[in-house]
């Protein structure tokens, strides 16, 4: 974005979100980025050289990043249960002293180019040069003291848990600890020990076999399981005491958005929960959310008033503190790191990929700022000239 001048409005790739989810497995992020159509399609070949990374926290803290391998033995995997008890790859970034540890990847090479073979782009980036993001998160990293409110992250179906990275580093160089959470055969690239799982709920899905709420409950299973491992078993992540866990909240992506809905309704200690273009499924209770704050953050087309029954069903359920703000111009991916990535990349040029990343990390760590440190938002009371696209709806 320029450094001085009006802000600009984000025109990135037209991209609706429910259909894609709804058929997954047979509708890649390649087909998806078809859609943009050919002025947006780059002809220039691979480059190898080329380096990407995410834009600076905008935090006053360094980061911290660690990688945990989960097992809850006391259930099977629900979507393979011949594979053993249910996995989850866990990446936890926190606040941190600065200068110590070393540089994180993004990703591995392998999951790299799984996703890379996903998204059909396999021939136009390179996968070291995907997985050789800079992330501005450090492995090794001595914690800062203190005591921090958790936030927990859902990503996208199909889409690892990296596509929320500069979401979760930003996050916690604000004062957040942060869990963003990886689900066993419900991704097309995460690599658990043993390789890369198949994306098994993905064929499901698409089948009919299963349906979008089965998995966001399931989810939603795994970050109640996430918290008692990281509350009540110190073992598992050394830092645990960081965590206050008396403030705790959630976001989510896509059907991370209904994890988060669905988390909140099983589990009392989420006490503020973001979804960012994920429907309602399961809906929200008749009964409420026990008067906790609830933030929904999406594209104009697909989820103001009227495009998506789930949320309008939904909303006079929510029965705290609650905003339905919508983009103009954004799409299914806007509020991940996939557009800024990719336009940086030159394989396809996204309009607003910069803008986008900004105002992702504006309105959601605000949202927390608010409802887990108890600091007030301006940003959250209405239009701000800063955000011309977002729109706030009271339907």
């Amino acid at each position: 974005m320029p450094a001085c001048g009006p802000p600009r409005m984000i025109k990135p790739m037209r991209i609706r979100s429910m259909p894609l989810v709804a058929a997954a497995a047979t509708l890649t992020i390649g087909a998806i980025l078809a859609t943009v159509g050919p002025t947006a399609a780059a002809s220039a070949a691979p480059n190898s050289t080329l380096s990407l990374s995410l834009p600076h926290p905008t935090g006053p803290h360094a980061v911290g990043q660690t990688t945990l391998h989960l097992v809850d033995r006391s259930r099977q995997d629900p979507w393979v249960p011949q594979s053993g008890p249910r996995q989850l790859m866990v990446s936890m970034y926190y606040p941190a002293v600065p200068h110590t540890g070393r540089a994180a990847p993004y990703m591995s090479a392998a999951e790299a180019e799984a996703l890379l073979t996903f998204a059909e782009l396999s021939d136009k980036i390179p996968a070291s040069t995907l997985a050789g993001t800079k992330t501005w998160a450090h492995t090794r990293a001595i914690p800062l003291p203190g005591r921090y409110p958790l936030v927990v992250l859902s990503p996208g179906f199909s889409v690892p848990r990296s596509e929320l990275t500069g979401l979760a580093t930003d996050l916690a160089s604000r004062g957040f600890v942060v869990t963003s959470i990886d689900h066993a055969y419900e991704s097309k690239a995460t690599r658990f020990p043993g390789g890369i799982l198949p994306c098994t709920a993905c064929e499901d899905l698409a089948a009919g076999k299963i349906s979008r709420q089965s998995i966001a409950e399931g989810r939603a299973r795994d970050v109640s399981f996430v918290l008692d491992q990281l509350l009540h078993t110190r073992r598992m992540w050394p830092y645990s005491s960081m965590i206050d866990p008396r403030r705790i909240g959630m976001a989510g992506h896509s059907i991370g958005g209904d994890a988060t809905a669905a988390t909140m309704t099983a589990d009392p200690r989420v006490l503020a929960g973001a979804s960012m273009d994920g429907p309602f499924t399961p809906p929200i209770p008749a009964s409420g959310l026990n008067h906790r704050p609830f933030l929904l953050l999406g594209d104009v087309d697909a989820e103001a008033p009227g495009a998506d029954p789930t949320w309008d069903a939904s909303w006079p359920n929510l029965d705290g503190w609650k905003r339905w703000l919508t983009v103009s111009g954004a799409d299914h991916y806007t509020f991940t790191d996939l557009n800024y990535l990719i336009d940086q990349t030159g394989a396809l040029s996204i309009p607003g990929a910069n803008r986008s990343i900004e105002l992702t990390r504006a309105y959601i760590s605000a949202f927390f700022e608010q409802h887990l440190k108890a600091i007030p938002q301006p940003l959250l009371d209405g239009p701000s000239k800063a955000y011309p696209e977002v729109i706030f709806n009271n339907p």
